[in-house]
């Protein structure tokens, strides 16, 4: 698999990762087997960049994780962790005392001495802005808790701000083809600052799978029923912020562009690996044939000019009056 590198973290990563949301809940029921199965098969198929939060399953996604570790203790990951979701969002939470208190629970969950990357998981706005948050994620490196640190934001001008930070090692945001804002200004400075790039949500929570229609449900445990109006979180988080119908249009207007080669789900995922800046994309799959079927894009050709020209099209068009400006 194409590696590519986090600059200011020294790591080199496989481009295509695996998001461990699903692992932990909010996606449906994952059974414990099936989590295991997953974790082996993006593995085995080269993904050695693994990212997970504590608040997924209250834990459960990293203590699945960690368990995989102990089986796995050389198979050359680096785990991204996230934290701050698990307390009310308030920016006078995010101080050291809770820093410690949150990794201190991630490093046990994992079985690690050393968390490889810990992410502020999307905190309020003044977060970003607080020279005492980043003193205190520069402690947790001195203390050798964590090797480095990033930020998961929402918006791009958040995403700006912690690039202008000199110990900010990554940004994870919002980009699928569905959701081009980032590629404006932030992948640019992202990539001046030597910051590395995590691509979440690629596939705009499935929608860009190709596999969903008027008709389909969710379990009421998946967010994609409860939070179509952000009820619990960003709606952002949710079909990317775009209206469910919305994002079948513009699915289908893509569709005649994936030939039989390669799924929708492969060609949304490559669109995203082509963008320059773009350091590791981070799907998530539920079983571990879509784990694998994932994986596959690191080896499959570029989208031609034409094939992003459409692309490019149908986002301006039918995506971007709904969700340009809002993120």
């Amino acid at each position: 698999m194409e590696q590519r590198t986090f600059p200011r973290l020294g790591r080199h990563v496989g481009v295509i990762g695996l998001g461990a949301w699903q692992l932990g809940a909010d996606w449906g029921t994952v059974t414990e087997d099936d989590a295991m199965a997953v974790l082996a098969a993006a593995v085995d198929s080269g993904v050695s960049f693994l990212d997970t939060a504590d608040v997924y399953g209250d834990g459960r996604s990293e203590a699945l994780i960690g368990r995989f570790l102990r089986g796995r203790p050389d198979a050359g990951l680096t785990v991204a962790t996230k934290m701050g979701r698990r307390v009310e969002q308030r920016p006078e939470a995010y101080t050291l005392a809770h820093f410690r208190e949150w990794t201190d629970r991630s490093r046990r969950h994992l079985g690690v001495d050393t968390l490889d990357l810990v992410q502020l998981h999307c905190p309020p706005t003044p977060v970003f802005a607080d020279d005492a948050v980043f003193d205190a994620l520069d402690t947790l490196v001195a203390e050798e808790r964590v090797a480095g640190y990033g930020v998961s934001v929402e918006t791009c001008d958040q995403a700006l701000t912690a690039i202008a930070r000199p110990g900010v090692a990554s940004v994870q945001i919002i980009l699928n083809a569905l959701r081009h804002k980032p590629l404006e200004r932030v992948l640019p400075a992202a990539a001046t600052a030597g910051v590395g790039i995590i691509a979440r949500v690629p596939l705009a929570s499935g929608l860009l799978s190709g596999r969903y229609d008027e008709h389909t449900t969710f379990a009421p445990d998946d967010h994609r029923s409860y939070n179509r109006q952000g009820e619990a979180f960003d709606v952002g988080e949710t079909f990317s912020g775009v209206d469910f119908d919305r994002g079948l249009a513009a699915v289908r207007r893509l569709a005649p562009l994936v030939g039989a080669d390669r799924t929708m789900a492969q060609f949304a995922l490559r669109w995203v690996v082509d963008q320059p800046g773009v350091t590791v994309v981070i799907p998530g799959a539920r079983d571990a044939a879509q784990a694998r079927s994932n994986t596959a894009v690191a080896g499959q050709p570029p989208l031609s000019e034409a094939e992003r020209k459409v692309v490019a099209e149908v986002y301006d068009e039918l995506i971007r009056p709904q969700v340009h400006d809002r993120w």
